[in-house]
């Protein structure tokens, strides 16, 4: 099933959801609601599919610049801690990160260094198959808000 997402702002007391590509809005005094509204709408002229809701106010958008921020921050102590051959879980409890989320980052640091090789000595083939498995075994996925 594929899937589609609806933009949705609060309207005085109200959520209003959109989806322009087919033409339909919903609404809602709850997110919940406007998920069911827009749902039922898109039923009605005849696209079924998962609908996520995105919620826009100025400052929901300023918490995903700052996480994405923190993200690029905290990709980059990673890095410069693995250059000073850190251990993993000291990695983790300097970040105060879980190790998985340490285990992620540091495959895509080894898949992007695979994929854009710098001055110093290229890695095989071998290793960069097993770098692209580990950083599809251990990527996140982006966060979304979801009604």
């Amino acid at each position: 099933m594929s899937s589609i997402e609806a933009t949705a702002v609060r309207r005085g007391r109200t959520w209003v959801a959109q989806v322009p590509k087919h033409g339909v809005y919903g609404h809602g005094t709850t997110l919940k609601r406007a998920h069911d509204s827009v749902v039922e709408g898109l039923a009605l002229v005849g696209v079924t599919a998962e609908v996520k809701l995105v919620v826009d106010s100025p400052e929901l958008e300023k918490l995903r610049a700052a996480d994405t921020a923190r993200a690029i921050a905290l990709a980059e102590v990673v890095a410069a801690l693995l250059l000073r051959r850190t251990a993993l879980r000291d990695i983790a409890f300097a970040t105060g990160e879980p190790v998985r989320v340490v285990k992620s980052i540091i495959a895509e640091h080894r898949l992007k260094q695979v994929e854009q090789p710098s001055e110093g000595p290229a890695a095989s083939p071998a290793e960069a198959h097993q770098a692209k498995e580990i950083a599809q075994a251990h990527t996140l996925a982006p966060a979304t808000v979801q009604a």
